[in-house]
């Protein structure tokens, strides 16, 4: 069977465009370090977050050297991060918890490899670490409603003695209470630096 010349090179693009898409994923996950959230399956009941760490959203510390946020993505905000930037420490583990009472709607920190979806009654677990302080964008890469385009908010890395563990760090440590968590939240007001 003879093969027409011009078959030859099609099939051999088709080959090398193949190859090419499988590098270019396996470059992204070795070289890049793109991964997925996990498998948490962790659920929260949605339409009633008044229980649970997401009543009082903010940055709190659970141990020494791990910070945890919880953010709740709403139309058309993020809280903490619209109207207050999220505060986190630099040089330090910190785990997003993020989750959404209402629509689908995406958490991307712009200049990083945080980019997840938030689906209702799901929550988005994640850790990770900023070197160096820094001001990043937030927005919802996901179409959320009318208002999406104003989706935005801002993190703030700052210098981890503007975000000192506190005393009841320790206690934390030792106790899963929501309370004992919510009274070692970081104030969402607080403005580290900066002439605010």
């Amino acid at each position: 069977m003879d093969i027409h010349r011009y078959e030859k090179i099609w099939i051999a693009i088709s080959l090398l465009f193949i190859v090419g898409l499988i590098a270019s994923v396996v470059y992204g996950v070795i070289g890049l370090g793109v991964t997925t959230t996990g498998n948490s399956h962790e659920t929260i009941n949605s339409n009633d977050l008044s229980n649970t760490e997401f009543a009082d959203p903010g940055g709190r510390w659970v141990e020494s050297d791990h910070y945890v946020v919880d953010v709740v993505t709403r139309q058309f905000l993020f809280q903490p991060g619209t109207q207050t930037p999220i505060m986190v420490p630099a040089n330090t583990t910190v785990t997003f918890r993020v989750a959404s009472p209402d629509v689908v709607h995406g958490f991307e920190v712009v200049g990083t490899n945080i980019n997840v979806i938030v689906v209702p009654g799901q929550v988005n677990r994640f850790s990770t670490t900023f070197d160096q302080p820094n001001t990043y964008g937030i927005v919802c890469n996901e179409y959320c409603g009318a208002g999406h385009q104003n989706m935005q908010g801002q993190l703030v890395v700052v210098p981890r003695s503007a975000l000192p563990p506190t005393e009841n760090t320790t206690a934390n440590q030792t106790s899963n209470s929501t309370q004992s968590d919510r009274s070692s939240r970081t104030p969402l007001n607080t403005v580290v630096g900066g002439d605010r």
